[in-house]
């Protein structure tokens, strides 16, 4: 690696109003080198990241490329520099092809001024290979995964002849197979001497693949240094005062009664023999690849989706219609995985997200009480400790906080089955941790709660049990004790999880020998 940054941030301070959003911050980022930037929703990532990108000015400091000062008035001015960005969401033209969208508004000509096709397949194609992709330049972008979006991505930016690469929360809707892909393609990128930033909330990946952490918390610097010299609990500790052993605060409750009881669920190509109870008091983690059923089987158990057959029962009463209004009226709630596009209204304000699974208990001769209204937000918001006026619109809340106004719009129904699906994904550390701390509240509370998660340290921290997912089948039922991430990606790849061959992956003896 060399011992001069390729970009460095120097003394970086901007305020927006009244309100300082950085202050005094200086990052550089060295050739061949991951530097993960870490910190909660608010701690300024992403307007350093905007920064970095042309679209704000700093207010005072520097920013040096290959130690000459720079000024990036515009992304433009940053792309041609050789600073690209790569979103969570790519945004590709859908309709046409990888070549065109890696080199829109800049195609190479023919002598006659036509556009040059087979130049831009094989500049692309030489890209492809260089990565190790099987993508080929003139596939459209129309039913690409997110995963192939970002590779498109990627190489639009190698065509800048990119020297900084920022990854903003790249994996968020990846799948474990699509990380490890994205990992092998940043490696190649490390190969080509090119310094990448990546931004996550993801620990493990932060881990597996930085040679450098950077800490920032309320607009500050708060630790940098070698990814040798870190441990998990030391980021989490600088990112929200707090240790690793309050992210995952889960007490033992003595399970109650049987809330849900569902028998032989089955729906044609999604999931089948899908069969298991939850008793109150009880977290049980649904966990699995992506694409294994989970939120499929979630839907239906709701009423969302049909089902070809089978039987659900809530506290011994079987839904018979099996719509989502008789879930709730059984006394289910279900907190959906994509919380912007099903979970919640945009454009409306927290305290109206919150209330309209209960508006039947506001009307009055066919009016809205208001002040009920605001009683009943502020009481479920009040409990998920959200930071930020109720009266806002939830487009201007961070992902945490948007999070905390769905869980309160389910509570406020007062369910006894809660249903929660990727509850913390896209959040930061400190909002996760308060997520968790209700989930188990709840539960202590005697609430029979469903959890489905990719998050593998989260399932085994906050789960009771744990039922296990492949190809829309269930594969294994782990106990607490026996729930280890080996013991969950076992059965989650469609191998047999015996309890013997659990016994050997924990290194436990056999009890009867």
């Amino acid at each position: 690696m060399s011992s001069e940054p390729t970009i460095e941030l120097v003394d970086i301070y901007k305020s927006f109003g009244s309100t300082r959003v950085l202050e005094g911050v200086t990052l550089p980022l060295f050739p061949g080198e991951v530097h993960s930037l870490m910190g909660e929703n608010g701690a300024g990532k992403s307007t350093l990241v905007k920064i970095m990108a042309g679209l704000h000015l700093a207010d005072q400091g520097a920013i040096r490329m290959d130690g000459h000062e720079v000024l990036f008035r515009s992304t433009a001015q940053a792309q041609h520099a050789g600073v690209s960005v790569i979103y969570q969401e790519p945004t590709l033209f859908r309709d046409l092809s990888i070549a065109e969208n890696v080199f829109m508004h800049r195609q190479p000509k023919t002598p006659y001024g036509w556009i040059d096709y087979a130049a831009m397949n094989r500049a692309v194609s030489a890209h492809l290979k260089q990565l190790g992709v099987s993508l080929r330049p003139e596939d459209p972008v129309l039913g690409l995964s997110i995963a192939d979006q970002q590779i498109v991505e990627i190489i639009k930016a190698l065509t800048f002849e990119a020297k900084v690469l920022i990854m903003d929360e790249p994996t968020a809707a990846l799948s474990v197979e699509e990380v490890k892909r994205l990992f092998q393609v940043v490696e190649r990128l490390r190969g080509k001497e090119v310094a990448v930033m990546f931004v996550s909330h993801r620990l493990e990946e932060v881990f597996a693949i930085s040679q450098r952490i950077t800490v920032m918390r309320d607009g500050r610097v708060v630790g940098s240094g070698p990814v040798k010299e870190w441990t998990t609990d030391e980021v989490i500790r600088k990112m929200v005062g707090r240790s690793l052993e309050a992210l995952y605060p889960k007490e033992k409750v003595e399970p109650g009664k049987v809330v849900l009881r569902v028998r032989d669920l089955r729906r044609a190509g999604v999931f089948k023999d899908i069969s298991f109870e939850v008793r109150q008091g009880e977290i049980v983690g649904l966990a699995g690849l992506v694409g294994a059923g989970r939120s499929e089987v979630a839907r239906a158990i709701f009423g969302i989706d049909p089902l070809d057959s089978g039987e659900v029962s809530v506290s011994e009463t079987t839904l018979r219609n099996h719509t989502p209004q008789d879930a709730m009226a059984a006394g289910m709630g279900l907190v959906p995985e994509d919380r912007q596009q099903q979970g919640l209204v945009m454009e409306m304000t927290a305290t109206r997200n919150v209330t309209l699974t209960v508006l039947h208990q506001l009307r009055r001769f066919g009016l809205v009480s208001r002040e009920k209204e605001r009683q009943i937000a502020a009481r479920w918001t009040q409990r998920m400790l959200l930071k930020g006026h109720i009266e806002e619109p939830v487009n201007i809340l961070s992902g945490g906080n948007q999070q905390k106004v769905v869980l309160a719009k389910w509570l406020a129904t007062e369910p006894r089955l809660l249903i929660v699906d990727e509850p913390t994904r896209g959040v930061d550390v400190g909002a996760k941790s308060e997520v968790h701390r209700t989930l188990g509240q709840l539960a202590k509370e005697g609430m029979a709660i469903i959890m489905i998660s990719s998050d593998l340290p989260e399932v085994i921290g906050m789960a009771d049990r744990v039922l296990v997912m492949h190809e829309g089948k269930l594969t294994a039922e782990l106990s607490r004790s026996e729930a280890t991430e080996e013991a969950i990606m076992f059965a989650a790849t469609g191998q047999a999880a015996s309890k013997t061959k659990l016994r050997e992956m924990k290194n436990v003896p056999d009890p009867q020998e």
